[in-house]
């Protein structure tokens, strides 16, 4: 290994650090991929769609933080905000104007823990009316029962 020369600390001194994967660290709010438990988009994050399982997932893994996009109002970042105090979860805002993401809340470890789902999907429209349909026909069943 090279010793570093004058050249090298004037680099640094006005790029910074050479960083491993500056792309996927942009995408993933600081972080990597193989550090996430979870990822959620900024539109899931502006839903809401997914409170409790990111609560859940909060309980699960205390020793993780949470990275949330910058680029998202404050009203709609709140309340994971609330739930990472709730839990005593280190949180971050980070916001990085020269490089736009889809994503928008990331629970990471310092270390590399290799999930393969990191995603939360929505639930299929099909399953939700599945359900509710069930639900209906079950209702309409006893009402015409007590009839």
């Amino acid at each position: 290994m090279q010793k570093p020369n004058i050249d090298d600390y004037l680099q640094n001194g006005i790029y910074g650090q050479k960083q491993t994967k500056p792309e996927e660290r942009r995408k993933f709010l600081g972080t990597l991929r193989e550090r996430i438990v979870v990822a959620l988009k900024k539109g899931q994050v502006m839903e809401g769609l997914f409170f409790s399982e990111i609560e859940e997932l909060l309980k699960e893994h205390q020793q993780a933080a949470l990275y949330l996009n910058g680029d998202i109002p404050y009203a709609n970042l709140a309340h994971y905000i609330k739930m990472a105090e709730k839990h005593k979860i280190v949180f971050s805002i980070v916001s990085n104007p020269d490089h736009q993401t889809d994503i928008g809340l990331v629970l990471a470890y310092d270390y590399a823990i290799d999930k393969e789902e990191i995603y939360l999907e929505k639930k299929k429209p099909e399953e939700t009316t599945n359900q509710q349909t069930s639900t209906s026909f079950s209702i309409k069943k006893l009402l015409k029962r007590k009839m």
